[in-house]
C-alpha cells in the first residue's frame, strides 16, 4: 500500500512521540480558557496527538482530515474525511465550541473556505484557534514542505480573521519551547542567538529559537 503524507512526513522514526503535544495542549487550554465538556474540532488532525490530549483534558473532541491514514491513529475519536479545498465541513451550523488547528491552514490553496466554514459551524461566542508557521522567520525553509501553499504573517492572519467576521482577534508570535512558556524572559535569549542558528539545524532547541509560529485567535459574535 502506498504511504501518504501522514505516514511519510510524520513517521515515528523521524517524528517520535514526545511530551510536546501534551504540554502544548495544556498551555493553550490555560491561556485561552478552554474548559471541560466543550466540543473541540481539529481539522487536519493527522496523527491525532492533540485530540488525544484534549480528550484527556475532558473535552469532547472531533477530528477531520483529508487522508484515510488518519484512521490508523484515531482510536476512540470521531473522525470525518473532508477536503476543505472543495467541501464544506460535515457539521451543523452553530454546533462547535472551539475549532483548533496546528500547521494546517498553510496547506490550503483556498483558506477562505476553511475560515468561512469555521464561522458557520462555531457556536455564537465560539473560538477559532489557529497555529501556523510564521513566514517572516521561516521563509528560507517554508517550502521544504512542498505541500505548503499559503504563507501567513502576523498581519495577514489577523486580517483573515477580520474579513471573515470574527471579533476580539489577536495574532501573536510564539516559540515552540515549553521552557519559554514557563519563563518568558528566555525569549530575549532566543532573540539574541537566533540570527546565528543554522537554517536547517537538527537541534530542536536551536531550531525553535529561530523558527516562530503564529497563534491566531478570534471569536464568533454572540
Amino acid at each position: 500500500m502506498k504511504k501518504g503524507y501522514i505516514t511519510n512526513k510524520y513517521d515515528e522514526k523521524h517524528y517520535p512521540y514526545t511530551d510536546y503535544s501534551k504540554l502544548l495542549c495544556e498551555y493553550l487550554a490555560s491561556k485561552y480558557n478552554i474548559t471541560e465538556n466543550k466540543t473541540l474540532l481539529e481539522p487536519g488532525c493527522g496523527r491525532c496527538d492533540h485530540l488525544h490530549h484534549f480528550k484527556n483534558l475532558k473535552l469532547n473532541v472531533l477530528g477531520m482530515d483529508v487522508s484515510n491514514e488518519v484512521f490508523n491513529y484515531s482510536k476512540d475519536i470521531d473522525i470525518k474525511i473532508c477536503n476543505l479545498e472543495e467541501e464544506n465541513m460535515p457539521y451543523d451550523d452553530n454546533s462547535i465550541d472551539i475549532i483548533y488547528s496546528k500547521s494546517f491552514i498553510e496547506h490550503l490553496s483556498k483558506p477562505d473556505n476553511f475560515l468561512k466554514e469555521s464561522y458557520r459551524v462555531l457556536k455564537p461566542g465560539g473560538l477559532l484557534l489557529t497555529l501556523v508557521p510564521d513566514w517572516e522567520s521561516n521563509y528560507k525553509t517554508y517550502f521544504d514542505d512542498y505541500t505548503h501553499k499559503t504563507p501567513f504573517t502576523i498581519v495577514s492572519l489577523g486580517d483573515a480573521y477580520k474579513i471573515h467576521g470574527f471579533i476580539n482577534i489577536n495574532a501573536i508570535k510564539f516559540r515552540q519551547l515549553p521552557i519559554v512558556w514557563k519563563y518568558p524572559v528566555l525569549n530575549y535569549i532566543c532573540q539574541i542567538i537566533s540570527p546565528f542558528v543554522p537554517v536547517r539545524t537538527k537541534n530542536k532547541f536551536l531550531r525553535w529559537s529561530r523558527e516562530l509560529m503564529l497563534i491566531g485567535s478570534g471569536y464568533k459574535p454572540e
